[in-house]
């Protein structure tokens, strides 16, 4: 079948900068190894089909609401943002809603499924856990939204080795910790992997509403250990990998005792099983599943 993939990036030079592009790329690597047909396209980005026509459209609904397209599979899938997701939207004709958590209360209200983000299993791969020497002892790769993020406050208060990939940091964080305004999505892999402990936490509503963020999926596959705020889920998913602090004493015990972590046996066991069930051609499995009933329940009916 013939996808098109709508994002929240715009369609300009920037775009190579959003998460978003990563994120579909990603996918569309997946659904284009299952043999579909994939393209990308950025916000207000139409480009015509191949064929005259695509058979599924999916909008990955982060930043701004895009519309269904008439004559097509609609699905939307909700990565972040959800406050920002109103009623009428909902019911502007999608086949089908999902939803990256498993917590939200609005799920059933509106028939989401929960399909959680994910990560790319070939671009992102485990260090070995024996090997000494890291290239960042703290690592952060984001934006500072412009605000003061309460994780990157903590580790700098309480003097983390910390390094931050990230514009507009100059106001929250020391010089010295700052490594540059941006990160180039190829070589976050390496920066993960290569990281002693990464830093990650989430908007607002994603947090209360229980949006696992994709950083956290693709810090662990590289087999890092991972510092967050704490959101409904996540220990279910990356087990002790993932971990959070309750006040400064707690976060130092995090960034300093070893014995706080999983290692060896343990630790591969929940990166198989995370790269198992949570990688892009999962999702992209459970996502081309859905096109190909629903296509038939299409045919069926005409």
């Amino acid at each position: 079948m013939v996808w098109a993939i709508k994002i929240s990036a715009p369609d300009d030079e920037t775009s190579s900068r959003w998460g978003d592009t990563a994120f579909a790329q990603d996918l569309a690597d997946a659904l284009e190894r299952l043999g579909q047909v994939v393209s990308i396209h950025p916000l207000g980005a139409n480009p015509t089909p191949p064929s005259g026509r695509y058979d599924v459209v999916l909008v990955l609904r982060g930043l701004h609401r895009i519309e269904p397209l008439e004559g097509s599979l609609d699905y939307l899938w909700i990565i972040s943002h959800p406050d920002a997701v109103g009623a009428d939207e909902l019911g502007a004709g999608w086949n089908r809603v999902f939803a990256a958590s498993m917590s939200w209360d609005r799920s059933a209200e509106i028939g989401a499924q929960p399909l959680l983000q994910a990560a790319s299993a070939r671009r992102f791969t485990p260090r070995r856990d024996d090997v000494d020497g890291y290239d960042h002892d703290v690592l952060f790769v984001g934006t500072s939204r412009g605000i003061e993020r309460p994780v990157i406050r903590d580790a700098v208060t309480v003097g983390a080795d910390l390094t931050i990939f990230g514009h507009d940091w100059e106001r929250f964080a020391p010089e010295s910790a700052i490594g540059g305004d941006h990160l180039p999505f190829a070589d976050v892999p390496a920066a993960y992997s290569s990281s002693r402990i990464v830093l990650n936490d989430h908007w607002d509503d994603m947090r209360r509403c229980g949006f696992l963020s994709n950083r956290l999926f693709d810090a662990t596959f590289a087999g890092a250990r991972v510092i967050s705020d704490s959101v409904p889920y996540m220990s279910e998913v990356f087990g002790d990998l993932v971990q959070t602090y309750v006040d400064l004493p707690d976060l130092t015990a995090l960034l300093t005792d070893r014995d706080r972590w999983p290692s060896g046996a343990k630790r591969d066991a929940t990166i198989a099983e995370l790269r198992l069930h949570h990688s892009f051609d999962a999702r992209a499995s459970t996502l081309l599943t859905s096109a190909l009933e629903d296509f038939r329940r299409t045919r069926r009916g005409r």
